[in-house]
């Protein structure tokens, strides 16, 4: 960094690959969405010599962002890894969407990552660090990634790159701002008509040195002296930032006493201390004009990731456990070490079938082998647990929407593997006679319910299949068969997360749906002691059907059920015929008798009936004791109870006052609050799951991307008279 020159080894067409460990680095991409990720991808791969001109792989295929769902919303919804190869290092660049929705996309990424880079547009200005952005910086520091910072988007009007490196050092620097410095200042051209004057290039605040961008290859050359003072300041800091972090407590008294220290010594240090996630540089990047060969900044960035990340061995592996649970010895990244992969991403290809994304954290994939299969299982998001063998089908590198054949993928590199039927986002490949389980990975919960039915009956009979190869590529989406509204529930993390799910049903698996409105599970209960008679007596010719039946009908306490009492005397309702005015009372239960919902906490007491020789039978009676329960509840109010969820909302004291009136609003009560530190406050509430349906879209907007919940089911409770009074009018219609 600073005074290396480095070459390109990639070029188009052919499959990055990587002989060994040390030679691998695995950085994800992070930011807002709009931030210059994938565009800056792009410029890394065109630099690299890895595509010919800007997004375009050798065949003519984009080379990223290239899924048609990708295209028409003109934002990347999924996980996509690009690898490169830049002097002699093999980069798997993987780039993730920005947008909260498919925050498990993100998650997946950095599971598969040794280091974050965190991207960030200028043009923004203050909203180029968003909520969310954040809250990942937060998370990479609690398991201590590394982490770099690029800004990009510096050709924007009023855009300064002094600014917003400022606002990262507020932002991400802690009570170390220090941490957080440039290693390169942009330098600005001649103004053009508009007043605004284009980055041109940059000057390297350790090296002195100018990279000049404007001819559209990078050229060095010796500062003017009107420019060394412009640097000054900013490499004094710089500097003085390196040596806080470095291992050599004599050189900061070296420095201190006037000592000029060796330029080569700053940029060892700087690389330690990046690749163990103490300091943090920021850079400048943009793309490359029409013509060129390379972006401003993109050699810079290559240098940072080849010397200052960290290669796979330097990263701690996932804890591993046998399929049963028992502790195994800590992985280590040896590709002669026992098989350990993680599938990270699963996707589907109209033409290829099932392809996983795998990251190899020991020994060495290969075509053709059999693996074991082990997973944890998320029955209640509808995937099954495994512990099944499997044999690989080919490895490649993905390429835009080209796959390059690979002959292995070694412990710490990335790899797609075909053909892998069973396994799943979040299950292990092993050896088939050593399986292995690794430690799970936190997974967003989702929480918006979305209901659909299938739009024809065409459709519907490839809906089920369809619904399971959905699920089986995003662990973020749950399908629920709700029993009791008799809907089929897909629970996603937002709008555009479920926009996304029913066009890839619609597009990938030819299956049309329709959103219908989620139906919440609403119960009924008596209000007070009520009586009722049913009295079915019919004669047609032959034998007819007679019953008769008396019954009382009580409140009991929630979660009571329904009880069934007989309390005939004298066989006023023979022996044989009790069980089917039970039965008729339970199934009447179970079809509602206001509003169409169950009727549960009632106790029904038998009190007497009447009976014909011939003509009684069980469907007579099964038949009386409904209309008597029916009769029992038209003589009296009938309360809807409606499930009440116990809420908890992690947000910043900022926004304390704004959710908990929100809460309110929305008939919820406030149980508690808490401090959970770093500026964050834990809400406690009950709230009638009626009114969060949407809770998990408007939060986010409430507090602008930074406030998380997870809800639990409490109890059921009367609804308000206006409420259910309205519902009731609406089951009417």
């Amino acid at each position: 960094m600073g005074d290396k020159t480095s070459t390109q080894s990639g070029a188009a067409g052919r499959a990055a690959t990587a002989d060994r460990p040390g030679s691998v680095r695995n950085v994800v991409l992070v930011g807002h969405s709009g931030s210059g990720k994938t565009t800056l991808v792009e410029a890394l791969a065109l630099a690299t010599g890895a595509i010919n001109r800007a997004g375009r792989v050798e065949d003519g295929g984009c080379l990223s962002d290239y899924d048609e769902i990708e295209h028409r919303q003109q934002r990347s919804v999924q996980l996509s890894l690009v690898p490169v190869q830049w002097d002699g290092v093999k980069i798997n660049l993987l780039d993730t969407p920005g947008y909260a929705d498919f925050v498990g996309e993100l998650r997946a990424g950095l599971r598969a990552a040794d280091a974050a880079l965190f991207v960030v547009s200028a043009s923004q200005d203050a909203l180029g660090i968003a909520g969310a952005t954040r809250m990942v910086w937060d998370e990479c520091a609690a398991v201590g990634m590394p982490r770099a910072l690029v800004i990009t988007h510096l050709e924007a009007a009023r855009a300064s790159f002094e600014e917003m490196t400022e606002l990262c050092r507020q932002t991400f620097g802690g009570e170390d701002p220090d941490a957080v410095l440039p290693l390169y200042l942009p330098l600005r051209g001649e103004p053009g008509p508009d007043g605004h004057a284009p980055v041109t290039g940059l000057i390297g605040l350790l090296s002195q040195q100018v990279y000049d961008y404007a001819s559209g290859v990078r050229t060095e050359a010796t500062p003017t002296p009107g420019q060394l003072p412009l640097i000054e300041e900013a490499r004094n800091r710089l500097i003085e930032g390196i040596i806080s972090e470095s291992e050599d407590e004599t050189l900061m008294d070296r420095y201190l006493g006037g000592e000029e220290i060796d330029v080569k010594t700053l940029i060892g240090d700087l690389e330690k201390a990046v690749a163990r996630g103490s300091f943090h540089p920021v850079l400048a990047a943009a793309p490359a004009a029409e013509g060129s060969k390379q972006g401003l900044g993109t050699t810079e960035l290559l240098e940072l990731i080849t010397g200052g990340f960290p290669t796979p061995l330097e990263r701690e592996a996932p804890t591993v456990t046998t399929p049963q649970g028992k502790p195994c010895p800590r992985l280590t990244c040896d590709p002669e070490g026992p098989l350990a992969a993680e599938v990270v991403k699963t996707s589907s290809d109209p033409y290829v079938g099932r392809i996983s994304l795998v990251r190899v954290f020991s020994g060495t994939l290969r075509p053709d082998e059999t693996v074991h299969v082990s997973g944890h299982g998320l029955e209640d998001r509808g995937h099954e647990d495994h512990d099944v063998d499997e044999r690989v089908g080919a490895l490649s590198a993905p390429f835009g929407k080209a796959q390059r054949m690979l002959s292995q993928a070694i412990a710490g590199d990335l790899a797609c593997v075909a053909k892998l039927n069973r396994a799943e986002t979040g299950d292990t490949l092993s050896a088939k006679d050593q399986p292995l389980l690794m430690e799970t990975w936190e997974m967003p919960d989702p929480l918006l319910p979305v209901a659909i039915r299938a739009h024809s009956k065409a459709d519907e009979d490839k809906l089920s299949q369809g619904l399971g190869r959905l699920v089986a590529e995003d662990p973020t989406m749950r399908l629920e068969q709700n029993q009791d509204t008799h809907q089929v529930v897909l629970w996603c993390l937002g709008e555009a997360h479920m926009d996304v799910a029913l066009e890839r049903l619609r597009s990938r698996y030819g299956v049309q749906v329709d959103a219908v409105p989620y139906k919440v599970s609403l119960r009924e209960t008596f209000g007070a002691r009520s009586a009722g008679r049913g009295r079915h007596v019919k004669q047609s010719g032959g034998h007819g059907q007679y019953a008769i039946c008396e019954i009382e009908v009580e409140p009991l306490p929630e979660g009571s059920g329904i009880e069934f009492v007989d309390k005939v005397v004298g066989g006023a309702v023979p022996r044989q015929f009790i069980p089917s005015v039970e039965k008729g009372v339970r199934a009447q239960a179970a079809r509602g008798v206001a509003a169409g919902y169950p009727l549960v906490d009632v106790r029904v007491t038998l009190l007497d009936g009447k009976a014909h020789s011939v003509d009684s039978s069980d469907a007579a009676f099964q038949t009386a004791g409904a209309l008597a329960l029916r009769e029992a509840a038209a003589d009296t109010r009938i309360h809807l109870l409606e499930p009440v969820v116990e809420v908890s909302v992690l947000v910043s004291d900022e926004y304390v006052g704004a959710v908990m009136s929100d809460l309110s609003g929305r008939r919820g009560r406030v149980v508690g609050t808490e401090q959970s530190g770093g500026g964050q406050t834990l809400i406690r509430a009950e709230v009638p799951e009626i009114e969060i349906g949407r809770y998990a879209v408007d939060l986010r907007s409430l507090s602008h991307g930074t406030g998380r919940f997870n809800r639990s089911y409490a109890r059921h409770e009367p609804m308000p008279t206006q409420v259910a009074d309205r519902i009731r009018e609406q089951a009417e219609a």
